[in-house]
């Protein structure tokens, strides 16, 4: 099979991932990783039946690390008949960060940049007392870190007031996330734990090592699991909370792989 035809086989898949159609069936033996130039430098592809791995935007999926392509080769090796995208994450963020955020960064850091200046963090409960010395707890730690390790000095307010970020702060974040993370996997992963826990400082925080996965998601999710205690939850926002957990901890595994 030609490389055009892997990226139409592809391309079928999301398609089909997307509208709840057929997924195309398994088209490929052998999957495999191999070592390949990529500016200059080391990287990897992965190769079905001796085929470079494309994205949907047919761009050839040249990967930094060979841990991370064996982890991806692993993915369609254990499809069987067919190939469902949904049970493949770190093949989608390495879509994301080829087709989406290479090229791109400056746009993508912006968009990060975007959820700090109305960053979970800084917007507290003005009750009950026990969900604001939760808040308190596990968010106060992370912006004391922000501020006298990378003078990123958030304003917090209370309630649902607008609270004005200064364009200090927001350049610091700016400067720092362009600095760790010009590697177009590494900032998609961070794109990704932004926008799934609404904190560009948790995931900033959570990327440099100073909050673990865990830690991480429960602060992104301290009012949620305030709601959870006192009037439970229902099947279908357990699943969808678990399709977020698992796609928060394919992100923060992308960020441990390459670091």
């Amino acid at each position: 099979m030609s490389e055009d035809k892997v990226s139409k086989s592809v391309a079928e898949a999301i398609a089909a991932q997307q509208s709840g159609a057929k997924l195309p069936r398994r088209f490929y033996k052998d999957v495999s990783v191999a070592a390949k130039d990529i500016d200059g430098g080391a990287g990897f592809v992965v190769l079905l039946d001796g085929r470079a791995l494309r994205s949907p935007g047919k761009t050839q999926l040249a990967l930094p690390s060979e841990v991370l392509a064996a982890r991806i080769a692993q993915e369609w090796q254990r499809q069987e008949t067919q190939i469902d995208l949904a049970a493949m994450p770190l093949t989608r963020l390495a879509y994301r960060a080829i087709d989406l955020v290479q090229g791109n960064q400056a746009e993508t850091r912006r968009e990060i940049v975007k959820y700090a200046s109305s960053d979970l963090l800084c917007y507290r409960a003005d009750q009950p007392q026990e969900l604001i010395a939760r808040q308190a707890l596990l968010w106060d730690p992370v912006l004391a870190w922000a501020n006298e390790v990378h003078e990123i000095d958030l304003n917090v307010a209370t309630g649902i007031v607008p609270v004005r970020q200064s364009d200090a702060a927001l350049g610091a974040l700016d400067t720092k996330i362009a600095s760790a993370y010009g590697d177009p996997f590494l900032l998609a992963a961070l794109h990704v734990l932004t926008t799934l826990s609404g904190s560009a400082l948790l995931a900033f925080a959570h990327g440099q090592g100073q909050l673990s996965a865990g830690a991480c998601w429960d602060a992104a999710h301290v009012d949620e699991d305030w709601q959870i205690e006192k009037w439970g939850e229902d099947d279908e926002a357990v699943k969808a909370r678990a399709a977020r957990r698992s796609e928060f901890d394919t992100a923060s595994e992308v960020l441990k792989l390459l670091r």
